[in-house]
């Protein structure tokens, strides 16, 4: 990172605050409240008529951003033995026809292609759900003719994940793809990512606070986020979103098999993880070294012989795995985990002035 990091900025909660002009940490804290609240939309929208529903196939309509990543993780979820095919999409597939089910997420109310995806897929007879603002083309597209599930709590750009995922969950759940009971668990998601919220709260110090750790552990390095299993990739890949949107990191996003192959990368991050050795060619240590983070969500077999494998090539890596703390399924830990991401993201951003320092930065709608 080319800016001076100010860690003191991190454990001086009034100053977060003054800095924090776009209300990030607040809206980054309401992920439990978007679960609630879609949840709640998704049952006055009527999406329990698609209850026992077997659909031909699921797309996955998303443009970028947060849809875009939540639909990954979903998928993710879903795995392998998913008994109809999930189908990732920018737009209406050619092929969308009236036996097929929609779950789509627009930011931005005014995305033209959007609009006239839903438009389409809800002309061929799709059943169609759909979060975004109750105002613009892409609600009038789906007024009459869409689930259309608004957005009743408010956060700032970027921070929706949570509702995002929670649409595509509702939705799979309802259609038997995912199993469990529908109240219970998203209610136990609301409930660990309370938690979470409050375990990084502003007044709480870097040394008890998972996300300010987690971004001082990616202050002046380039994080290499290595996913243990999938679900781990895809929400790895969320980590990576929320760094580039408030930090500007860019991080490496690898499923650990994948990481390992590239030999040059994997010999640098060796190197980064081992003890300082007095004999590295300096031609190899210039720009940012990489910091690696491994990432477990899933405790099978699997998981479990990868994450004994990866700390054993790199015993100096980070390991981040919320079934350490969060007992109650991979949705949670997942959903969980995309939270600290943000909130990782967040601080760090503040601490390297790329929020709320000279020149304020934004984030985009996605």
């Amino acid at each position: 990172m080319t800016a001076e990091l100010d860690e003191g900025l991190l454990d001086d909660p009034a100053r977060l605050s003054s800095l924090d002009h776009l209300g990030l940490m607040l809206g980054a804290a309401r992920a439990g409240a978007l679960v609630r609240s879609t949840a709640e939309a998704a049952q006055d929208a009527g999406l329990d008529r698609l209850d026992g529903y077997r659909p031909r196939a699921v797309v996955l309509l998303n443009r970028s951003g947060v849809g875009a990543t939540a639909a990954s993780v979903l998928s993710a979820l879903l795995g392998e033995v998913c008994p109809v095919p999930v189908v990732f999409a920018e737009t209406a597939p050619v092929w969308l026809g009236a036996l097929d089910v929609v779950i789509a997420h627009a930011d931005d109310p005014n995305d033209p292609i959007m609009a006239e995806s839903i438009a389409l897929a809800a002309r061929r007879g799709a059943q169609v759900v759909v979060t975004a603002p109750e105002n613009g083309p892409v609600a009038a597209a789906a007024a009459g003719r869409a689930m259309l599930l608004p957005d009743r709590v408010e956060v700032p750009p970027g921070l929706g994940f949570s509702r995002a995922f929670t649409a595509g969950l509702v939705t799979l759940l309802a259609l038997g793809l995912l199993v469990g009971d529908h109240g219970e668990r998203l209610e136990l998601v609301a409930d660990e990512l309370d938690r979470e919220a409050e375990r990084n709260h502003p007044q709480h110090e870097s040394f008890v606070n998972p996300a300010k750790s987690l971004a001082l552990r990616f202050a002046d390095r380039q994080p290499l986020l290595w996913g243990l299993d999938p679900v781990a990739t895809a929400v790895a890949g969320h980590g990576a979103l929320a760094m580039a949107r408030f930090a500007g990191v860019v991080a490496d996003v690898q499923n650990y098999q994948h990481a390992v192959r590239h030999s040059a990368l994997l010999r640098r991050a060796q190197s980064a993880t081992s003890e300082h050795n007095i004999f590295a060619d300096p031609d190899e240590l210039t720009g940012a070294p990489p910091r690696v983070v491994l990432v477990a969500i899933r405790e099978d077999q699997f998981t479990v012989a990868a994450r004994q494998a990866a700390t054993a090539s790199l015993p100096g890596a980070d390991l981040v795995a919320p079934a350490d703390e969060v007992r109650s399924g991979d949705i949670a830990r997942a959903a969980v985990l995309a939270l600290r991401f943000d909130m990782a993201a967040i601080y760090l951003g503040f601490a390297a002035g790329t929020i709320g320092g000279p020149g304020l930065f934004a984030p985009s709608a996605y």
